[in-house]
């Protein structure tokens, strides 16, 4: 079991110093638009991921004028209370400490408190570009074990290194250019086969609890599917790469690999993107977010703290309702703009600028 107990934070957002006690079920944080309630969400995740789930920069979350923030927890995880701390600052590198044991790196909390959030913005992973949705499951994959973190650094480190080569080149190679290009393609290509592998395995494993999560959501039985094959992954990298390799020196980039990859997605075997409706995109958009809160479940053997931003406004009762049935959390965080007395809250918590104003 997971469950936040007790939260500070200080110098956090628009949030000067504040101290709150939550409860084992659902916590309802509500308020008018613009007085923090999805900061104070944003403060527990950072909790569990030391990054930010809007994508901000460090510094956009300390408070103007000041020049470190604290986000500090008491978290029970499998009956142990942790006290988790952390600093974020101008001054010096950011940290994390679990029981006043710094975690290094940084990416070593992976798993540590498992934590799921879903927001507004969850639409973009079905109507957008292929970007979100290779975010979606590399930032999966990411939370289910440290380890992954590094190889995905690694992949990262290797593409910019040889992008960096390519650019160098200006379109001509020499004997000895050659030689070290064959180099950066095996060490590319064997980090993408194994990256891409793990894509594909995991997104299978997906593709039963998202057609599950989309039927109970809706009531219906359309498929939908979630398919993930490039071609380079199936034929191999290498013999890929030397393939275009005129074109990436003429165009000084990597053309090929996992960071070009898009993960399609159909609905009743149309393309989701451009032929369901924007009510079937956010239903899928949803499923697709259930499916890996429940994914993680299954991985870490505990639920995960559940924190839903906001994901309500545009999902009538019903719906509503078979959302929350579906979501297997002990502690879940909703934040809306109205107090929704439809929802079967174990407390409310009222948010006006920065401070708690009642409970």
């Amino acid at each position: 079991m997971v469950q936040l107990k007790q939260l500070w934070v200080k110098n956090f957002r628009n949030y000067f110093s504040e101290e709150i006690q939550f409860h084992s079920g659902t916590n309802v944080i509500f308020g008018v638009n613009g007085q923090g309630k999805t900061n104070l969400l944003e403060a527990i995740q950072y909790l569990g991921s030391g990054t930010s789930f809007r994508g901000s920069p460090a510094e956009a979350l300390i408070q103007k004028n000041h020049d470190t923030a604290v986000v500090r927890a008491e978290i029970t995880h499998d009956d142990r209370l942790l006290l988790v701390e952390a600093e974020i600052s101008n001054l010096r590198q950011n940290s994390i400490a679990i029981n006043k044991q710094k975690i290094r790196p940084i990416r070593n909390l992976v798993g540590l408190i498992p934590m799921t959030i879903f927001g507004p913005d969850d639409l973009t992973l079905v109507k957008d570009g292929p970007s979100y949705r290779r975010s979606y499951i590399d930032e999966l994959l990411i939370r289910t074990h440290p380890k992954y973190v590094k190889k995905r650094i690694d992949l990262e480190s290797l593409l910019k290194q040889r992008n960096a080569f390519l650019k160098q080149a200006k379109g001509y190679l020499t004997t000895e250019g050659k030689n070290t290009l064959s180099v950066w393609n095996e060490q590319f290509a064997d980090a993408s086969q194994e990256w891409g592998q793990l894509r594909k395995e995991t997104l299978e494993d997906l593709q039963q609890l998202a057609q599950k999560a989309y039927e109970d959501l809706t009531g219906k039985t359309e498929d939908l599917t979630i398919t993930y094959n490039p071609q380079w992954l199936t034929k191999g990298l290498l013999s890929s790469l030397k393939e275009i390799e005129n074109d990436e020196l003429r165009r000084a980039t990597t053309l090929i690999g996992p960071h070009r990859d898009d993960i399609e997605i159909f609905l009743a075997e149309m393309p989701a993107r451009t032929h369901a409706s924007q009510g079937e995109q956010r239903t899928i958009a949803l499923s697709l977010r259930v499916a890996g809160h429940l994914f993680l479940y299954e991985v870490h053997k505990a639920k995960p703290l559940l924190l839903l931003d906001d994901v309500f406004s545009e999902l009538d009762t019903e719906r509503t309702e078979r959302l929350l049935h579906l979501l297997v959390a002990d502690q879940t965080f909703i934040t809306t703009a109205i107090e929704p007395k439809y929802i079967d809250a174990n407390t409310y918590y009222e948010i006006q600028n920065g401070k708690v104003v009642t409970e």
